[in-house]
């Protein structure tokens, strides 16, 4: 069994157990210490130990007192690094309704406002309170995707870059382990923070003009003006977007008031060797002993999966993980799965059932270019949309190995996919039969052997219009999905489901379309659960849409419901079979002139089987 001295400390009487008098950095997060890579903090942690550091971590600071938290363990030696967690604190705290969540997936045993709004933003001033003059890195989701000026459904505002209300020194986006290591190294030699400006994948504020750089510029439109203008605003996006994901990326200028916000070029992706590197690290894979007899729901989801993966060159616009961690996938070697696998075997617990083998998409691991300086060309947001680029090696045989590997291990009964797979890809076909025979193979040992009943997929939409602008693919491909999974299922004499998930409210969707969507899933007999509302998330393509009302990629105006009234007009249809809200269905087919579409979805209602 694991003891207090086998995580990062967290409190005074775990640095003096360890006969530390000071720390080079103290990590604040708005998470649970949970000491597993798929919890930031414990990679950052991790991470900075492995560079030689004396690490600590404060685990959901209390905000709202003294501030005791903020100087329990005093000054540290480089910085402060603080994040808000895995989740954006506005979306972690209320729906997409604006209601307060009842509960935090994040805290122990779920419970609510152990962070603040704004999380980011407040536990630096916290800090700045306390140690005006100590360095202040800022990092994971909420800073990365706010990096910019950015649209806040929650306040319906635009804000600056998070740099200027957190009065951060430097801002990491993206997934840390590379600009963190060269920051420590440059820290470390005796270089001062303010004066590290080439660092790539970090953003700063420069006083006055930006300092010389060796790469090229884009002057964003400034801060000042995208609050006059929206189109400019929108504008600015599909420069933040191409520049995020290209190779040989430009440096993003943006003036904010008298500072200009200067944002980095990111890292090329992490070689194999440093994503293993970074899974490979000495994780307990456990919660922290303080929360012994209390449950942390996220914890409780991952805590025997592998995310064999980063990135996903799906590109959805109401997406963040190519914000984050960017379109081009990094994956880790069959060596470091197979070796976290056969260390989840011997956890407290584990009854030989792995819950996931996956990564932001299932179904992306090992892919890139097949010639890929054609990839260091191209500044597409998407590798599959609105086709599957003919450059995009889609061999799915590197999966099915690993899946085998993973299930033929001592302890493992079984391996299941609990992360979304991407169905257009085995759907489309090459010109190498070898790669079309993977396809195929992938497909049959994915319905036979890793679906736990149902299976969850994502086509979002029906109608094309609205899957244009999502960047999903037609819906016609879910139906060939649809059959083909019918198929082997019956082939194999397996009763399983297919659980497909679908959004409403989104840029571009009118309440004819989402009436259409009804009346396609009732005829192929659905009656949805997995649904939700679209939520303005910050740094995604549909957010921009949702607040200019523009699409920044062509500038012309795109329809966007936006009220709580047009929001729950649209999300109705979603329950057609539903006997209260027949009426008002009824009621709007007949305000759209759509006889057609009342007598198919109101008349002969079937139950599901």
């Amino acid at each position: 069994m694991y003891e207090t001295s086998d995580f990062l400390p967290t409190t005074r009487k775990e640095l003096q157990a360890r006969g530390w008098d000071e720390v080079d950095v103290i990590l604040f997060s708005g998470d649970a210490y949970v000491d597993h890579p798929a919890f930031g903090g414990a990679v950052v942690g991790r991470l900075l130990e492995s560079l030689g550091l004396r690490v600590a971590i404060v685990p959901q600071p209390n905000w709202q007192d003294d501030g005791r938290d903020f100087v329990k363990l005093g000054r540290p030696r480089l910085f402060f690094a603080v994040s808000a967690g895995n989740m954006d604190s506005m979306v972690n705290h209320y729906t997409a309704n604006k209601r307060l969540r009842s509960d935090d997936a994040y805290s122990p045993d779920g419970r609510p406002r152990m962070r603040p709004d704004y999380a980011t933003v407040v536990y630096c001033g916290m800090l700045r309170r306390f140690f005006p003059d100590v360095p202040i890195v800022i990092g994971g989701i909420e800073a990365s995707l706010r990096r910019v000026t950015h649209y806040d459904y929650w306040s319906d505002s635009l804000k600056p870059s998070i740099l200027v209300d957190s009065g951060a020194d430097l801002l990491v986006y993206g997934m840390g382990e590379q600009p963190l290591t060269e920051l420590v190294a440059r820290l470390q030699s005796g270089e001062r923070i303010e004066k590290i400006t080439d660092l790539r994948q970090t953003a700063f504020l420069s006083p006055g003009e930006a300092p010389s750089s060796p790469w090229e510029d884009i002057e964003l439109a400034s801060h000042e003006n995208c609050l006059r203008d929206k189109k400019l605003y929108a504008a600015n996006f599909r420069h933040v977007e191409t520049e995020s994901n290209r190779f040989r990326a430009r440096r993003l200028l943006q003036r904010v008031g008298r500072h200009c916000l200067v944002v980095n070029p990111p890292y090329e992706p992490m070689t194999e060797t440093e994503i293993d590197a970074s899974f490979d690290l000495p994780y307990t894979r456990l919660p922290h002993p303080k929360y012994r007899g209390k449950t942390i729901p996220a914890y409780e989801m991952i805590k025997f999966s592998v995310n064999m993966h980063r990135g996903c060159f799906g590109g959805c616009a109401f997406c963040t993980i190519s914000a984050h961690q960017g379109k081009h996938i990094a994956s880790r070697s069959s060596r470091s799965i197979l070796r976290e696998v056969e260390e989840i075997t011997r956890m407290p617990g584990f009854k030989g059932y792995i819950s996931d083998l996956g990564g932001p998409s299932a179904n992306m691991y090992r892919m890139k270019g097949i010639d890929m300086e054609v990839c260091r060309r191209c500044s597409k947001a998407s590798c599959i949309f609105p086709k599957v680029c003919s450059n995009l090696n889609t061999d799915h045989q590197p999966l099915i190995d690993i899946y085998r590997a993973v299930d033929a291990l001592p302890g493992i009964k079984k391996s299941f996919i609990g992360s979304g797979v991407r169905y257009d890809m085995f759907l489309h076909r090459t010109k190498d039969e070898k790669v079309n025979r993977s396809l195929d193979e992938y497909m049959e040992e994915l319905v036979t052997k890793h679906v736990s009943g149902r299976l969850k997929v994502a086509p979002e939409h029906t109608a094309d219009t609205v899957l244009s602008i999502m960047r999903k693919p037609s819906f016609d491909n879910f139906g060939r999905f649809k059959q083909r999974f019918d198929t082997i299922n019956r082939q194999a004499g397996l009763r399983q489901q297919l659980i497909p998930y679908f959004i409403s409210s989104h840029p571009g969707s009118r309440n004819e379309d989402m009436a259409e969507l009804a009346l396609r899933t009732k005829e192929l007999d659905f009656q949805l659960e997995q649904v939700q509302d679209f939520t303005p998330t910050p740094m995604t393509l549909a957010t921009e849409i949702y607040y200019s009302g523009y699409h920044p990629y062509t500038l012309k105006p795109v329809y966007t419901a936006r009220s709580k009234e047009q929001k729950l007009q649209q999300r109705k249809f979603f329950f057609w079979y539903k006997p209260e809200y027949r009426e008002a269905i009824r009621q709007d087919l007949r305000r759209m002139k759509r006889p057609d579409l009342e007598q198919k979805l109101l008349q002969g209602n079937k139950r599901k089987k």
